[in-house]
């Protein structure tokens, strides 16, 4: 990944880091300000290890941002959830704005800092779902406890029958062998 990166910077000799404009050559970059030239020293596996850890890192920071639904109950680093109430600086009799945030947050994408609301919104459509899936099973119940019903009376139908087959076969038996 990288190593076409570093390919195509010397192709098109333009300077990623340049925000001011593409008038410049490579040979007016500076060593710190290259990107290439300052990984160029970097071997292949120190590379691989490399990439595979930024890969991880975003990863994990997706897996995080997708993880965040609801009310949360920890956050992914181990640390409880708190509530927050971030003050206004005005005086007002209304409360400032509140978060469920992690104990340790940081703002590095690794934490859990909700707003209070839309935890509350999430959690509220995550309980109206089940709620629905547990009427449709309270719906279900009657329907099941007649087939339950049907089922026992059959049960006892073929009891009654096995009871006549081996009454049967013992007449047969006594028949066969005395």
């Amino acid at each position: 990944m990288f190593i076409g990166f570093n390919i195509m910077i010397r192709l098109l000799r333009v300077n990623p880091y340049d925000t001011e404009s593409s008038h410049t050559s490579i040979a007016e970059w500076t060593r710190e300000s290259a990107w290439f030239e300052i990984k160029k020293g970097m071997d292949p596996a120190a590379e691989i290890r490399d990439s595979k850890r930024t890969k991880e890192y975003i990863n994990m920071l997706s897996s995080v941002a997708d993880s965040e639904y609801g009310i949360t109950t920890r956050c992914p680093c181990g640390g409880s959830i708190i509530h927050e109430v971030r003050r206004k600086d005005e005086y007002d009799t209304l409360p400032g704005k509140r978060f469920f945030t992690c104990k340790n947050y940081e703002a590095d994408g690794f934490h859990y800092r909700q707003p209070w609301v839309i935890g509350v919104e999430e959690q509220i459509e995550r309980l109206t779902k089940r709620l629905e899936e547990v009427e449709v099973v309270i719906n279900w119940v009657p329907e099941v406890n007649n087939h339950i019903q049907r089922l026992e009376a059959e049960v006892d139908n073929f009891t009654g029958h096995v009871y006549n087959l081996s009454m049967q076969v013992e007449v047969l038996e006594k028949l066969c062998f005395d």
